[in-house]
């Protein structure tokens, strides 16, 4: 017995020397990361600046963008409706007028810049280094223009009231899924109206087919699955889109994203479940990539080679879009509100009421 008690105490030690390690490994991660941000900086260039008109307590809504000119309106219409109080974007050298459009937008800030959307973590680096100057204390939206939030009671209780609620809870993030939509036809056969509403063009979902990892370094749940796992990345799905975001975070000049908005440092800023297992209420990122332009677009993208880390693998899947797909199946469903996405478990309550 004495033998055992002794084990059970090397053990114990030894786990606790190996937290410790690894989160002076994180710790060091996070600072080279925002040093990595810091000197990204200069890469901006200041377009218009209004950054003087938030408020102490302003939601702030930070994004990178390349030609988004027909997803802008409505994306700008969503996020004030919500709460949004200003915008900061970094525009990657856009030239279809979405610079010019921003640019007379009373709520929102540009930057410039022609450099490598890859090499600067696909924009992070960029937000990062403003993020720091701007985002400090704020509750910060960090989202990709064919993104639409929403959280259970979203259409009624927006999202002062909800970071308020997090505030008093002292949960300082609020997770999501990234929830695929399409059309029932070919993508590129539902054509969309800019300043509409693109869920009812892209107005079916995947409700099955997902499954969740844990990641002890990060101490996160990674989540993949769906639709362009099922069209798409079949026979190589470790390779499938990740799902899972963490885009509104009560931000401070010491976090630091690591994977796009997928995780963040700390690791505690990835805790989406309570400590007894228990869902905290969570939301769903409505994903519009899917618009009736990916068609002409995939094949830019395919040229540029931006979007990936390792992009020539993503070859093929670029090709497969570019030949106007119909992603739609008979497991399809259609989307209605998020009472259902509550229902199939893709969004939760948690002690939100």
């Amino acid at each position: 017995m004495h033998g055992a008690g002794i084990s059970r105490g090397i053990t114990i030690a030894s786990r606790q020397l190996s937290r410790a390690v690894l989160a002076y490994r994180m710790r060091w991660k996070r600072r080279r990361l925002l040093y990595r941000s810091w000197r990204k900086r200069r890469q901006l260039s200041l377009v218009i600046d209004r950054t003087d008109r938030i408020h102490p307590n302003a939601i702030l809504s930070f994004t990178t963008l390349r030609n988004e000119i027909a997803r802008l309106p409505y994306f700008l219409e969503h996020y004030r409706a919500l709460g949004v109080e200003h915008f900061i974007v970094v525009d990657n050298d856009s030239d279809d007028g979405s610079a010019e459009f921003l640019a007379h937008q009373p709520d929102v800030s540009v930057w410039h810049t022609s450099h490598s959307y890859r090499l600067s973590r696909f924009g992070v680096d960029w937000l990062t280094s403003l993020q720091m100057t701007y985002a400090h204390d704020h509750w910060t939206l960090t989202v990709d223009v064919d993104e639409l939030l929403i959280y259970p009671d979203w259409d009624t209780r927006k999202l002062p009231d909800l970071t308020a609620w997090l505030d008093a809870r002292h949960q300082p993030m609020l997770g999501t899924m990234m929830l695929d939509m399409y059309p029932k036809g070919a993508v590129g056969s539902a054509k969309y109206t800019p300043g509409t509403d693109p869920t009812r063009v892209l107005n079916w979902f995947d409700a099955y087919g997902y499954w969740v990892q844990r990641q002890p370094r990060m101490d996160s749940l990674w989540l993949q699955g769906g639709v362009r796992l099922r069209c798409f990345f079949q026979s190589e799905p470790e390779r499938a889109p990740t799902l899972n975001k963490v885009p509104l975070v009560k931000w401070n000049k010491r976090y630091a994203y690591v994977s796009s908005a997928h995780s963040m440092l700390p690791p505690r800023l990835n805790h989406i479940y309570d400590e007894n297992g228990q869902e905290k209420v969570t939301g769903v990122l409505l994903h519009t990539k899917f618009l009736d332009q990916i068609v002409a677009k995939s094949s830019v993208e395919k040229q540029r080679q931006e979007h990936f880390s390792n992009s020539s693998l993503y070859d093929a899947y670029y090709d497969a879009l570019a030949d106007n797909p119909i992603l739609w199946d008979e497991s399809s469903v259609a989307y209605q509100n998020w009472e259902q996405l509550v229902d199939l478990g893709l969004m939760s309550k948690g002690e939100w009421a």
